[in-house]
C-alpha cells in the first residue's frame, strides 16, 4: 500500500475568522485547511450573509423614507453625510432610487458618488450590501460604474458609515435627469434612455406636513402611501379603531384600502379621487396623524366592530419585502 502523506497541520496558517478573505465558493479556503471555501469558513460567512434582516434601515435617520425610496418612489435623491470625512476627490455622496443600467453605484467624472437603492442584493441585509457598495465607490476611478457583489459577512453596515445626526431629506424628481449633469446636451442614446425611464415613472410627491408620506398619481385614481414607524400589531389595532368609527378616511371620496408590509414597517394606503392633489391631502393627513396618535395610545380591548375592521385591514395587506 502506498504510504499516507504526512500530516502538516502545524505548518498551516492559523488565521482568525476576521482575517479570512472572501473567495469563490469552490476555491480553496484561504485558511489553509485544504477544503473548499464553501465547506470551511464560507459556511459561516454564507449563513451570516443570507440571514434575513427584517428591518435593514432601523437606526438610520428617517427609516420610513428609506423604505419609501426603496419600494415606492420612482425617482428621488438624497445627499448622504458620512461619519468620516469624504476621501480627497469625492465632493459628495448621493443616494438615488435607481441608476442607469441598474448599476449599484457610479463614480462620476467629477469624483462624486451616486448609490442606487432599488437594486437586487446578494444577501439578506440590504444595509450591509449598500455599505459595501458605498465603500467600493469611494475608492473607484472617476467615471466608473460599480458592479454588484456579495458583501463580506463581517463588513460594515450603513448604520456604521453614515452620520446618525445627518439630515435625510429626499428630493423627489419628476424624471431621471439627475442621472446626467447636462441632460439637454446628452447623446441621442442617453436621451432615448431617459425618455423611456421618464415615461414609466409615476408622478410622486412627498408630503411636507407628516413624515414618510407620498402622494402618487395613476391613470384611474390617486393614492397616498404612508410609511409608519409603529409596531405592526399596535398600528393595525389603531387603524381598526378609526376605521370602525368612520374616521380613517382623508376626506370626501377617500378611503383607507389596506396596507403594504415593507422592510419591517407597515405602509397604509388610501385611494384618493382623480384630481385630489398632494396639496389637497396635506391638511387631512396632518389631522389624521392626530387621530391616529390618540388611537395608538388606547389599550382598551377591541370591540366586535373594531375586530371585524381589523380583520378586513389584515386581509388587504400585501408584503413587498
Amino acid at each position: 500500500m502506498a504510504k499516507k502523506r504526512p500530516q502538516t497541520k502545524a505548518k498551516q496558517p492559523q488565521l482568525k475568522d476576521g482575517e479570512i478573505p472572501v473567495v469563490g465558493a469552490r476555491e480553496p479556503c484561504p485558511c489553509g485547511s485544504g477544503r473548499r471555501y464553501k465547506a470551511c469558513h464560507g459556511r459561516a460567512a454564507a449563513h451570516a450573509v443570507t440571514e434575513l434582516v427584517q428591518r435593514p434601515f432601523e437606526g438610520l435617520p428617517s427609516e420610513g423614507d428609506w423604505v419609501a425610496l426603496r419600494e415606492l418612489v420612482p425617482a428621488a435623491t438624497v445627499e448622504l453625510k458620512l461619519k468620516e470625512s469624504l476621501p480627497e476627490g469625492v465632493p459628495s455622496v448621493t443616494l438615488a432610487t435607481v441608476l442607469p443600467m441598474a448599476w449599484p453605484a457610479l463614480r462620476r467624472d467629477d469624483g462624486s458618488v451616486l448609490i442606487g437603492l432599488q437594486n437586487d442584493t446578494a444577501s439578506g441585509d440590504i444595509s450591509r450590501d449598500l455599505a459595501d457598495t458605498l465603500q467600493r465607490a469611494l475608492t473607484a476611478q472617476p467615471g466608473t460604474p460599480i458592479q454588484g457583489r456579495r458583501a463580506p459577512a463581517d463588513g460594515p453596515r450603513l448604520q456604521e458609515l453614515l452620520d446618525p445626526e445627518g439630515a435625510f431629506e429626499p428630493v423627489v424628481h419628476s424624471g431621471f435627469e439627475f442621472w446626467v449633469p447636462d441632460a439637454e446636451n446628452s447623446t441621442p442614446e442617453v436621451t432615448a434612455s431617459l425618455e423611456r425611464a421618464n415615461a414609466a415613472a409615476i408622478p410622486t410627491v412627498k408630503l411636507s406636513g407628516v413624515d414618510a408620506a407620498y402622494w402618487c398619481e395613476t391613470p384611474d385614481k390617486n393614492h397616498l402611501r404612508w410609511v409608519m414607524p409603529y409596531p405592526e400589531e399596535q398600528l393595525l389595532d389603531a387603524l381598526a379603531r378609526l376605521h370602525a368609527a368612520g374616521r380613517s378616511s382623508l376626506g370626501e371620496g377617500t378611503r383607507l384600502v389596506g396596507s403594504f408590509r415593507a422592510h419591517g414597517l407597515t405602509v397604509p394606503v388610501w385611494d384618493l379621487p382623480t384630481g385630489f392633489t398632494a396639496d389637497d391631502v396635506e391638511k387631512p393627513a396632518a389631522e389624521f396623524a392626530e387621530r391616529l396618535a390618540t388611537a395608538l395610545a388606547s389599550d382598551a380591548p377591541l370591540t366586535p366592530d373594531e375586530r371585524r375592521a381589523r380583520g378586513g385591514l389584515t386581509n388587504r395587506q400585501v408584503t413587498l419585502s
